[in-house]
């Protein structure tokens, strides 16, 4: 198995995946930028690897996402949630599908709260285990820190899916597995997340103190703690959702 992390270069707070079977030649491409289309294809060569599947975990509002572009050019699938609304087809995605890789499996979760589509991705190296080794959390969990609900709307509802998402899905997931999140320090999408770009659920159980049990004290305390919106959210949602990239 290999595994690459990619901070975008314009906004080194995102981070990008690409993960796959060396041996048998597939790979998954996740949360991939705009700017990041050709080092996906550069890395893809290099690992002689097919990208099968570009997954982008929501629809994003802090940047451009260049994962249909990546998909078209690699001849992969594009991939959200099937609860996704934009305006173009793509291949849908269900809570619990596993997508197979060679011999690596990923299992979508669904974990609405950032937004309703938002998905996270439970990795497993079957050659090692069939157990799960590593999550790509997305902006459901970040480390120290959790997704913001509120850039949508319905900010105490979406709170309240969040905090199901957290407690009733993630954080029951063995405290061994890695986590890999969609941004670290200085995005917008989360407040007080840390500059490592890695943790593990049974640290995050443990130090993350935004990870408040009672779901109302959750809720209160993520709204209250806010960061600035995307600058130009509502643009960057509108091309990711378009028809036309």
């Amino acid at each position: 198995m290999f595994f690459l992390q990619r901070a975008a270069p314009s906004t080194p707070s995102s981070l990008a995946y690409l993960f796959g079977c060396g041996g048998k030649g597939h790979a998954i491409a996740v949360d991939v930028h705009a700017e990041d289309v050709e080092w996906f294809l550069q890395q893809a060569a290099q690992q002689a690897v097919k990208i099968d599947y570009v997954i982008d975990t929501h629809i994003h509002a802090d940047h451009v996402s260049g994962g249909r572009e990546l998909a078209q050019r690699c001849g992969g699938d594009y991939c959200l949630h099937e609860s996704s609304t934009p305006q173009f087809a793509f291949t849908a995605l269900k809570d619990g599908q596993v997508l197979t890789i060679g011999n690596v499996t990923a299992q979508v979760l669904h974990t609405p709260g950032h937004t309703a589509d938002s998905i996270c991705l439970l990795v497993s190296d079957v050659r090692r285990s069939a157990e799960p080794w590593f999550l790509l959390s997305g902006h459901t969990l970040f480390v120290g820190s959790a997704g913001r609900p509120d850039l949508r709307g319905e900010e105490e509802r979406m709170g309240g899916l969040l905090h199901d998402s957290l407690f009733n899905k993630l954080l029951t997931l063995p405290e061994h597995v890695e986590i890999f999140p969609g941004a670290q320090a200085g995005s917008v999408c989360g407040a007080g997340i840390s500059g490592k770009p890695s943790s593990t659920i049974a640290f995050e159980k443990r130090f993350n103190t935004t990870l408040l049990a009672d779901k109302a004290a959750f809720v209160a305390a993520i709204l209250a703690d806010l960061p600035p919106q995307p600058e130009g959210m509502a643009e960057i949602i509108r091309r990711n959702a378009s028809a036309t990239f």
